[in-house]
């Protein structure tokens, strides 16, 4: 039966996510697609759907940064507008950021239907914001599909009311499907001028790295003594702002070792980290 389904996304890992149901959603359905605009930017946001095909998004949001009470109001109120004028038979969410959780409040409040993409992942590291985001969105969903056996188990041990699936990771199916475009499109090696085999590829962007100035610094401290290898990080615009404000992004400059660039593409990365593997 057709059925109206929308997809409500807003990181770059949901974008991910969305690539490896998009094409089946939309061939099956009408497949709406909301970008919340948690990530706003071109490297966090339109080059990852250029890169993965996905189509433009019906709705853009435009909620851009801000604290999270901020980003899940704004989200709410601007995404329930969008519920009432499309009225989908079925909201899917995906991952655990706050665009997931608005996206699932706004939608249980008038009363329709909730999938959650990656449900039953738990840290129980209640201190990171997305712990409280998967554990919320989860309760009030109707179907779960659970990466894995540990994901449906901690669903099962919460008495979670909805229907639980086991489906496999989709972030590893994206993953199986592009290594190989990655391979003979990127060119990330070349314009960064770095051999195969002598990096070290940096990530810094959880909030509870970058928003602690102790410990952003003692990463810092630890990334400077590596001497050895070329340092390739990615940075995040979060971490750039809270290493600016704290005095150590000068000091992570200073390294000869070390290439900064902005957020990459998904096929560039996936590159990056293939090549780590190769060597």
């Amino acid at each position: 039966m057709h059925k109206k389904l929308m997809s409500i996304v807003g990181v770059r890992p949901n974008f991910v996510k969305l690539a490896a149901l998009h094409d089946l959603l939309f061939e099956k359905h009408e497949h709406v697609i909301v970008h919340t605009g948690q990530h706003y930017d071109f490297e966090l946001s339109k080059v990852f759907f250029e890169c993965l095909e996905l189509p433009t998004p019906h709705y853009n949001l435009e909620v851009g940064s801000g604290t999270h009470g901020y980003q899940l109001g704004e989200i709410i109120k601007r995404l329930e507008k969008v519920l009432i004028e499309e009225k989908p038979d079925l909201v899917i969410v995906y991952g655990d950021c706050n665009s997931t959780l608005a996206g699932a409040l706004a939608a249980v409040k008038l009363h329709i239907k909730i999938a959650h993409v990656e449900a039953g992942y738990r840290s129980y590291d209640k201190t990171m914001p997305e712990e409280i985001n998967r554990l919320l969105t989860d309760q009030i969903s109707d179907l779960l599909f659970a990466p894995t056996k540990t994901a449906v188990n901690n669903l099962k041990k919460e008495n979670i009311h909805g229907t639980i699936y086991l489906t496999g990771d989709v972030m590893v199916d994206v993953l199986n499907e592009y290594k190989g475009i990655s391979e003979q499109k990127s060119q990330i090696l070349n314009k960064l001028g770095i051999n195969s085999k002598s990096y070290i590829l940096v990530t810094i962007h959880r909030e509870n790295n970058t928003e602690v100035k102790e410990r952003l610094g003692n990463i810092v401290k630890a990334l400077t003594k590596i001497k050895k290898y070329t340092l390739v990080f990615p940075i995040h615009p979060r971490t750039k702002k809270a290493l600016q404000a704290t005095g150590l992004y000068n000091q992570l400059k200073r390294n000869k070792n070390l290439i900064i660039t902005s957020p990459l593409n998904y096929l560039d990365f996936i590159k990056l980290e293939k090549m780590l593997q190769k060597s």
